[in-house]
């Protein structure tokens, strides 16, 4: 037993979601399992023990096995800073930025790096479960594929192919995947799954056998909506859209064309006492809002213009006459200030944006990026907040000697001198219990005695519960070589 790899017949059809319940299962088991995924596309990202970077849905398939997160468990992570263009990390650090038609003829030369990083997961652990990215029907871009059926022969993994019914055509999915795969590949698939059924699963019998029948393939069962997924981290923005409007005191984050590690926002939206909106392009921010979020982004300046044609300046200039408060982490943080500097084109195109005025700061763009877990003290109250940083720039000014906390005797972030506007380079600072309660309560937010990390591991736990339920673990585990 060494790897097995879920691929799906799409973008976003739960293949993260299942690895980490397989994960977890195989776990449970006994086994030494490693989750690994050769390349992905996401600007939500982890920063690892071994100090680089990785997709945020592998660090939580690392949570389900037990593990540190570790860079090989993605050797190869595209960060989209444009519509055309994205940064490339390769075994945790930054290789270059590469538009989309150039990173086809890079690919052939990172598989050397993603091979190395499979082969030393594979020694360490007994199992090691392979998520494939997009779908292996692209056929288009099968050509030094790396992430899917490419990967998969190069290391002789067999592969299970999800399909998602929410979506509708499932049979289609399946079947037209093999459909479109040449023989070579096609004979690397074992088997397939359904994922994210709603309803009687048995009236699925007779399209399940359609598809054995019709590919060959064994079934391994039906999987049902799983409804705690979204007491984990998204690995998608497009899973940020808001619902309605819920109860308690709103909190606004804007959803910006770039977002990233959005995940800081999940231990705000499982408060019972937060009604936490994501504002889309084009709509209005609450008029009562008490805080207004701006989060990171892998383009600040990119963002910054797309904030302004919102008209979100402009609300935002109104939610602080108004008395609320605004938080700023990362790049939003760096948009808070006076400019935003990029003299070498780090981001885009070399130059500089004002920003939106609101710190006296100023922030210059410089090719180091700064890859950290620290644990900070927050100066208004003192207490611990456990966080990383993953951000390129350096900001500088008057409103830092007001600073949101210390790390290791340094001092980090900026206060307005009103103590209404606030920036911080901090992630996962909201993860910190203790203080996340403190800093809703001088919001005048009553926090619950939620325990972010408990919940987190719990939905863990039933999600394999709920996996092991209606997929046949043991076969899937036993196709492993």
């Amino acid at each position: 037993m060494t790897a097995l790899m879920i691929q799906g017949c799409g973008s976003n059809v739960g293949k993260s979601m299942l690895v980490a319940g397989l994960c977890r299962a195989a776990r449970r088991r006994g086994l030494s399992v490693a989750p690994f995924k050769p390349q992905n596309m996401s600007n939500n990202a982890a920063v690892t023990v071994d100090g680089g970077e990785i997709g945020r849905a592998q660090a939580l398939q690392a949570l389900a096995c037990g593990l540190e997160p570790v860079t090989d468990m993605n050797p190869v992570l595209l960060k989209p800073e444009s519509e055309v263009g994205a940064q490339v990390i390769v075994q945790g650090k930054r290789l270059t930025t590469a538009r989309a038609r150039d990173y086809a003829a890079l690919k052939p030369k990172l598989m050397v790096y993603v091979l190395q990083s499979f082969q030393r997961l594979r020694a360490a652990h007994d199992l090691v479960i392979v998520e494939g990215a997009g779908s292996p029907a692209e056929v288009n871009l099968r050509a030094g594929d790396i992430a899917n059926m490419g990967f998969a022969r190069a290391a002789d993994v067999p592969v299970v192919l999800a399909g998602d019914i929410d979506r509708g055509g499932v049979i289609a999915q399946i079947i037209g995947t093999q459909a479109v795969l040449d023989h070579e590949d096609a004979a690397m698939v074992a088997g397939f799954l359904i994922n994210k059924f709603r309803g009687d699963p048995r009236l699925f019998d007779d399209g399940y056998r359609l598809i054995e029948d019709r590919t060959g393939w064994r079934g391994f069962g039906v999987v049902p909506w799983f409804s705690k997924a979204h007491l984990l981290p998204a690995e998608d923005a497009l899973d940020l859209a808001s619902g309605p409007r819920g109860q308690g005191v709103t909190i606004a984050c804007l959803a910006f064309s770039r977002i990233a590690n959005f995940d800081d926002l999940d231990p705000l939206k499982a408060e019972p006492g937060v009604n936490l909106v994501m504002v889309q392009p084009g709509q209005a921010i609450p008029g009562d809002a008490r805080l207004v979020i701006l989060p990171g982004s892998k383009s600040t300046r990119g963002d910054l213009a797309f904030l302004r044609q919102q008209g979100w300046d402009i609300d935002l200039a109104a939610h602080l006459r108004q008395g609320g408060h605004v938080l700023g982490i990362c790049g939003g943080y760096q948009m808070l200030g006076k400019i935003v500097a990029d003299p070498d084109g780090i981001e885009g195109p070399a130059g500089q944006a004002e920003g939106l005025g609101l710190l006296d700061v100023t922030t210059i763009m410089t090719p180091d990026k700064r890859l950290a877990r620290v644990t900070a003290v927050h100066d208004a109250t003192g207490l611990s907040v456990a966080g990383y940083e993953i951000h390129i720039g350096r900001t500088e000014g008057a409103d830092c000697l007001r600073p949101f906390a210390h790390i290791d005797g340094r001092a980090e972030g900026a206060i307005r001198a009103d103590g209404r506007v606030t920036g911080s380079y901090l992630h996962g600072l909201f993860a910190s219990d203790a203080f996340r309660a403190a800093f809703l309560a001088r919001l005048g937010i009553a926090a619950s005695d939620l325990r972010h990390g408990v919940v987190v591991e719990e939905t863990l736990e039933a999600l394999a519960d709920h996996v092991e339920a209606h997929l046949d673990v043991p076969g899937l585990l036993a196709l492993a070589r």
